[in-house]
């Protein structure tokens, strides 16, 4: 048949074919069975998932309380937890071991609990607080917003870098006057909506102490004061001593 349609010529070859041996097998026959198998596949998979959930999660074998040497692996054993008098005293012995400055700063990271029930986030925030010991001979640069001139001269009177009413705010918004803190009082902050946008979270707040009429109590807070911010949503990271 296929001599013919091609047109090819092969005496006897009909014969030859008809007495060989057939060498190609017919065609398997359709699978019936194949969904039902593939189903059975998945069942299968999820009879191993259960299994695999019921069996008892292999739990860790439990930390050690102390090394008995100086060579051992970190997380096999409890973190060591100090009082903080005791870690105060062991940072002054390092400092003698490893003959560092004398007079470097402490840190201290505070762990916030932000769990909150309706709201997933809490956002970042500032502040500052006026610590028992100062630590440092340096000073921030605090701006008064008043147009009284008692006030003015009480401001002076406490180390006030600047002091003035609304015509500071022209110099401040082409950054011609530059301070760290800005306070001011109640009289006067209608006229300061300028520099909402310009100061952001330095702008005066009786949330943030930084509006009132106490303006020596202010400016100690301000001069004084170490100003720390919630980083990473909980985390507060900063400067509390020297060694």
């Amino acid at each position: 048949a296929l001599a013919s349609r091609r047109g090819w010529v092969f005496p006897g070859l009909d014969q030859r074919l008809a007495a060989a041996p057939a060498l190609v097998s017919a065609p398997p026959p359709a699978r019936p069975y194949a969904a039902a198998a593939k189903t059975a596949k998945k069942g299968s998979q999820k009879t191993k998932q259960e299994e695999t959930k019921k069996k008892q999660v292999a739990k860790r074998r439990p930390l050690m309380s102390k090394p008995v040497d100086d060579v051992y692996l970190t997380w096999c054993y409890e973190r060591p937890s100090y009082d903080v008098e005791e870690a105060v005293g062991m940072l002054k012995k390092f400092q003698e071991l490893d003959f560092t400055y004398p007079k470097q700063y402490i840190y201290i990271n505070v762990f916030l609990d932000m769990a909150l029930q309706k709201k997933k986030k809490l956002d970042p925030f500032a502040s500052t607080v006026l610590l028992p010991y100062r630590f440092t001979d340096e000073t921030n640069k605090v701006l008064v917003f008043t147009e009284n001139e008692q006030e003015a001269e009480i401001a002076r009177q406490n180390g006030a870098a600047v002091v003035g009413g609304v015509e500071l705010i022209k110099w401040i918004l082409e950054d011609e006057i530059q301070v760290d803190f800005y306070v001011a009082v109640p009289a006067i902050m209608p006229k300061l909506i300028p520099l909402r946008s310009k100061l952001r979270r330095k702008y005066p707040s009786t949330k943030k102490n930084s509006l009132g009429h106490d303006i020596p109590k202010m400016l100690q807070l301000f001069r004084e004061g170490l100003e720390y911010m919630v980083e990473d949503e909980r985390v507060i990271k900063t400067r509390i001593a020297r060694v």
